[in-house]
């Protein structure tokens, strides 16, 4: 559907460098059938993906995309739209480890990943999430699977916000005031889950989204 058209330049950023021109050509075919051949992406192309129609976090999956902070961009908020670069620097988050990533390159790799993540969980863009709004987002996350019964989510989702208490608010001191879960709590939170091979993006399949037409 790419006929005709040429390549807007990479990102710059690491993940342009570390991927194959042939890779490079399987995103831009996916951002164009996203955009419908248009030069931008807008929320309403996420509608029409089948993946994401019953996703219980699907409003925070298109969120992220459109969400400045995760664009590398100076404010907060929203884009509008993205283009062919917003698109591959969203990407970025999502490509996988390296065989030569060195232990620094592997650090950094890891926090730029819960760094996407916390946003994800952060919607109000204030820097912090509530034990509250981090108990929900398990709890819609669970609510997803159709082998798990309510109770038995709200139950895990109970538990995950304890364990997220007695890592944040169990450091403080008793004059201290909590004020939600930073991102320096949220990095010890998700110590030795193995984040790195976990976020991928299967909603960007190419014969998904060739269903949405």
């Amino acid at each position: 559907c790419a006929q005709g058209s040429s390549h807007p330049p990479p990102s710059p950023l690491s993940f342009s460098l570390t991927v194959t021109s042939e890779q490079i050509e399987h995103l831009h075919r996916r951002f164009k059938q996203l955009s419908r051949d248009q030069l931008t992406i807008r929320k309403e192309n996420f509608d029409s993906i089948p993946d994401l129609e019953f996703n219980p976090i699907r409003g925070k999956i298109v969120h992220a995309f459109f969400d400045k902070r995760n664009l590398r961009q100076e404010s907060d908020g929203l884009a509008d739209e993205i283009n062919f670069e917003d698109f591959l620097t969203i990407m970025s988050y999502f490509r996988p480890i390296e065989m030569n990533m060195d232990e620094e390159q592997l650090d950094r790799f890891r926090k730029e990943k819960l760094k996407f993540l916390f946003h994800m969980y952060d919607s109000d863009h204030d820097g912090k999430i509530t034990l509250q709004e981090y108990r929900n987002v398990v709890e819609e996350l669970l609510s997803g699977n159709p082998h798990l019964e309510k109770e038995s989510a709200r139950s895990i989702a109970d538990g995950a916000m304890m364990e997220a208490a007695s890592i944040c608010v169990g450091q403080m001191g008793p004059d201290q005031v909590y004020e939600g879960i930073t991102f320096e709590d949220f990095l010890k939170m998700w110590q030795g889950i193995d984040i790195e091979t976990k976020m991928h993006v299967r909603f960007l399949n190419m014969e998904t989204i060739a269903h949405c037409y």
